[in-house]
């Protein structure tokens, strides 16, 4: 029997690469870096931990992309984990003039409980971050 054991990457579809990028760097920290496909297209990924977010323009071609059937933009619901407690969070994102949805509320997370803040990146994904108590 197949037992999965972790996520290596997603793949977001994104109105704006550039946009999308430059917000997970300044207001999640992550790491950017580009590659070129083996087809020659320039492709942009989001470093954080051992785990990547490949930002596909939503105007990508299938062909280009071997994707889902229905891509769209801001269908995202995705739960980020940090050490910072959740009002330095919420705190951070009031800093980056980023409008904190909900939070910190507490929430049921695969290991226990958690607590959460919840953020929309720029294509309007629901962005939780959250640390175990």
């Amino acid at each position: 029997m197949l037992t999965v054991k972790a996520i290596d990457h997603i793949v977001f579809n994104v109105r704006d690469v550039e946009t999308s990028a430059l917000w997970y760097e300044r207001v999640l920290g992550m790491k950017r870096t580009d590659a070129t496909s083996e087809k020659g297209e320039q492709r942009t990924s989001m470093i954080f931990g051992h785990h990547k977010i490949n930002l596909r323009p939503i105007d990508a071609v299938q062909e280009s992309w071997f994707t889902g059937k229905a891509p769209s933009v801001g269908s995202q619901d995705l739960c980020f984990l940090t050490d910072a407690l959740p009002d330095a969070v919420a705190a951070h994102f009031r800093r980056c003039k980023v409008n904190v949805e909900l939070g910190p509320v507490q929430k049921s997370g695969a290991r226990g409980r958690i607590r959460s803040v919840y953020v929309r990146d720029p294509d309007g994904n629901l962005i939780e971050v959250s640390s175990y108590e």
